[in-house]
């Protein structure tokens, strides 16, 4: 969801923590020609870091983090000046016209929920409003609540004609929290290629999209995270893959949850039931040319679970994908195998060949 929080519990900075530390397995070597320029910010409600080599890497930076701060408030869900406010505002009521990005970053959610048969779907928002997870308006909605909800989750509800998108029915929200960080990594890159940046790397609370190799030329080594950390070991790693010029995109149920009476309750939910996922993965991360297909793709693969995930990359094609299990096992698709190292530092998980 997209929100910027004033407060955040322990566990929301702890989910922020690690992908950041995980973000540092990311490292490149200065040389005499590349000069190395670094900056974190906040926008999208996570931390953002970046890494660039070259003379103009400030100002790259610089113009990466205003274009991405212009994005938040053009798709976050509660900003009253931006895109994804109004269209919900006028659910039920008129198509408005809506900024081709915003367009672009929707068009790409209905062709996921498409493929993955509505597991995942942009229209939660009433849903992920009511559970307010990361807020401190968290709760456990009760079933008479959750169902009247979910009667309003449809993505084929929405109606895209050309500029203007609409929402069928009054009540109806859109919620691109699930996809809009996906976006804003590939407008990164655009940006840095634009400006003749070969090699750099941002981190948006997770979502790490590479251009090029690292100034040596040896690709870039992207931690995927230990989704159940010893202790308070947050920064634990349970392998590493290399890429060049790739997104790697995780979707996990450590990211953001809150507890009560002993269950735990994450921030993906089930379009189906309105409650948070449960299928046989603890995350899933994906590698490929798109951080914003990534983005939509990581999220139907969590809900739907291992085999149906599966097939869901192999329908759409040119994804590889790293699954970690509930049973504690690492699956790793046969395109990646030989960018894969597992290195499991707290030694629960069993990698599967």
């Amino acid at each position: 969801m997209l929100l910027k929080f004033k407060n955040r519990n322990r566990k929301g900075w702890a989910a922020i923590v690690l992908v950041i530390l995980a973000a540092g397995i990311l490292t490149a070597c200065n040389s005499d020609k590349n000069e190395s320029f670094e900056a974190d910010g906040f926008a999208m409600g996570t931390v953002i870091s970046q890494k660039v080599y070259g003379v103009k890497g400030q100002a790259v930076m610089d113009e990466v983090m205003e274009k991405i701060n212009y994005l938040d408030g053009l798709l976050t869900f509660n900003a009253p000046e931006g895109d994804i406010f109004n269209l919900n505002q006028n659910a039920g009521i008129k198509n408005v016209e809506l900024n081709p990005e915003t367009v672009k970053i929707i068009k790409k959610a209905q062709q996921v929920s498409e493929l993955s048969n509505g597991a995942f779907d942009v229209t939660i928002g009433p849903v992920v409003k009511s559970w307010g997870i990361g807020t401190e308006q968290e709760h456990i909605p009760g079933n008479e609540e959750l169902q009247k909800l979910l009667s309003l989750v449809n993505y084929q509800d929405i109606y895209i004609n050309e500029s203007s998108v609409g929402l069928k029915r009054a009540g109806q929200m859109v919620d691109l929290g699930g996809i809009a960080k996906g976006y804003a990594g590939d407008v990164a890159k655009e940006i840095y290629k634009e400006k003749g940046i070969h090699s750099a790397y941002i981190n948006l609370g997770g979502n790490v999209v590479t251009v090029g190799n690292k100034p040596d030329g040896s690709p870039w080594k992207a931690g995927i995270r230990n989704p159940r950390p010893v202790g308070q070991q947050s920064g634990q790693v349970v392998g590493i893959v290399k890429v060049t010029d790739k997104a790697v995109v995780t979707a996990g149920d450590e990211q953001r949850y809150f507890e009560k009476d002993g269950q735990r309750y994450h921030h993906i939910l089930d379009p189906k039931t309105g409650y948070p996922a449960k299928s046989d993965l603890m995350s899933v991360t994906l590698v490929t040319d798109s951080s914003l297909e990534a983005d939509a793709l990581d999220t139907a693969v969590f809900i739907l679970g291992l085999e149906k995930g599966k097939e869901l990359l192999r329908q759409y094609g040119g994804v590889e994908a790293v699954f970690i299990t509930t049973d504690k096992k690492i699956y790793v698709t046969e395109g990646l195998k030989g960018n894969f190292e597992f290195h499991d530092e707290s030694k629960q998980f069993e990698y599967i060949e």
